[in-house]
């Protein structure tokens, strides 16, 4: 099937390899955000990066 499609099969793995960690990355992400949404409260990378936008002296509200 590969071939019909002029991938070769090491091609075809690499690219399956790098979907498998973009849809990973993407649900992780989302369910996060679907949590926080839902229970009202910051993740630890949410209150990192507030953190760091105060240190550069930027509000939320410049965003």
């Amino acid at each position: 099937m590969w071939n019909e499609l002029g991938i070769s099969g090491g091609t075809a793995i690499v690219i399956l390899i790098a979907l498998y960690f973009v849809i990973k990355w993407a649900v992780k992400n989302g369910i996060k955000e679907a949590y926080s949404a839902i229970t009202g409260k910051k993740t630890d990378e949410d209150i990192q990066n507030e953190k760091e936008l105060k240190e550069l002296g930027l509000d939320s509200e410049d965003q």
